[in-house]
C-alpha cells in the first residue's frame, strides 16, 4: 500500500511538473530562436491576448516563463554548491574509528556511512547522485545498539532508493511552480510516505518496531530545529508524530485525500486553457 502511494505521489508530481515545464521550455525556445510551435498553450494564450491588445498580459507570460527557468537553474546550482560545501565540512569532522567500524558492519565493501564528531544527535542521508548516510557521535552515544541499528537501516533504505534526489526534484518543482499549489501538497505527502517506508524497512530488518519507536522518541526529546541549506532526508525531521502513531497502531491511517481547493486552483487554469486551445483548432 505504501509503495503504491509513493509511486502515485511521485509520478503525479513529476508528470504534472514535466507537462508544465515542457510547455515553458518550448515557449522560451520560440521567443529566443523562433521555434515554430503547434501545440503550446502558453503561446496560444499570448497570441490571443495580443490579438485583443492585451500586451501587458503577453509581457506577464514572458516574465513568468523566464523567471521559472532562471529560478530552476539557480536552485539546482545552489543545491549542488551547498551540498558540496556541507559534505566537505562534514568530512573535516570525520570520526575515523566509528566510520570504519560501521562501514565494516553495513558497508558491504563500500563506504556508505560517514560518522562525524558532533554532540547533537543527527542522522540523515545527503548527496543527490551518490547518497551518503551521515551519523553524529552524539547520536551514537544517545542510542543503544539496537536503536542505532534501526536508525542505520532506516537511512540505508533512503540511500538505496535515492530518496535525496527524488525529494529534491519534487521540492524544486513545488518551489519554482508555486502557482501550482498542488505540487507542494504532493511533495509534503511524498516525504511522509518515504519516511514510513524507511521505518517499515527497519522494522522488517530487526523483526520488531520497539527500537525504531524508542529511537524516534529519544531524538524527538533532544531535537533542535536547525534548517540545513542542502537537500537531505533526515530520520527525525518529518512527520514524527504520525510515524510514532503508526508504529503504535499499524491500522492508523494518515490522511491522503486530495485537497479540493488546491486541486481546483491547480487544474482549473490548465483545463480552461486546454478547452480554449481545443476549440481554437477546430
Amino acid at each position: 500500500m505504501w509503495e503504491k502511494r509513493s509511486r502515485t505521489l511521485f509520478l503525479t508530481g513529476l508528470g504534472l511538473s514535466a507537462l508544465i515545464m515542457s510547455q515553458i521550455i518550448a515557449y522560451a525556445l520560440h521567443l529566443l530562436f523562433g521555434l515554430e510551435l503547434k501545440h503550446n498553450l502558453i503561446q496560444f494564450c499570448a497570441t490571443t491576448a495580443s490579438i485583443y491588445g492585451l500586451d501587458g498580459v503577453v509581457y506577464a507570460f514572458d516574465i513568468v516563463v523566464f523567471y521559472t527557468l532562471l529560478l530552476t537553474a539557480g536552485l539546482v546550482i545552489q543545491q549542488q554548491w551547498a551540498s558540496w560545501r556541507a559534505f566537505r565540512r562534514l568530512q573535516s569532522k570525520r570520526d575515523e574509528r566509528m566510520t570504519a567500524e560501521l562501514n565494516r558492519q553495513y558497508g558491504s565493501g563500500s563506504e556508505p556511512i560517514l560518522v562525524v564528531a558532533c554532540d547533537e544527535p543527527r542522522a540523515f542521508t545527503m548527496n543527490l547522485l551518490n547518497p551518503k548516510v551521515v551519523l553524529s557521535t552524539g547520536l551514537i552515544r544517545l542510542l543503544d545498539a539496537r536503536e542505532l541499528e534501526a536508525v542505520i537501516h532506516h537511512e540505508m533504505y533512503h540511500r538505496k532508493h535515492g530518496d535525496p534526489l527524488k525529494t529534491f526534484v519534487l521540492s524544486l518543482c513545488s518551489s519554482v511552480m508555486g502557482y501550482v499549489p498542488l505540487l507542494r501538497w504532493v511533495h509534503q505527502k511524498y516525504r511522509t510516505v518515504r519516511e514510513v517506508l524507511a521505518d517499515n524497512y527497519a522494522i522488517e530488518q530487526l523483526g520488531s518496531s520497539v527500537e525504531i519507536g524508542s529511537a524516534l522518541l529519544k531524538l524527538l526529546k533532544h531535537r533542535k530545529s536547525e534548517k540545513m541549506v542542502f537537500s537531505y532526508v533526515s530520520f527525525a525531521d518529518n512527520s514524527i508524530n504520525c510515524r510514532i502513531q503508526l508504529i503504535l497502531d499499524p491500522q492508523f491511517e494518515i490522511p491522503f485525500k486530495l485537497p479540493l481547493k488546491l486541486t481546483m486552483i491547480s487544474f482549473h487554469a490548465v483545463l480552461l486553457l486546454g478547452a480554449m486551445f481545443f476549440f481554437a483548432t477546430l
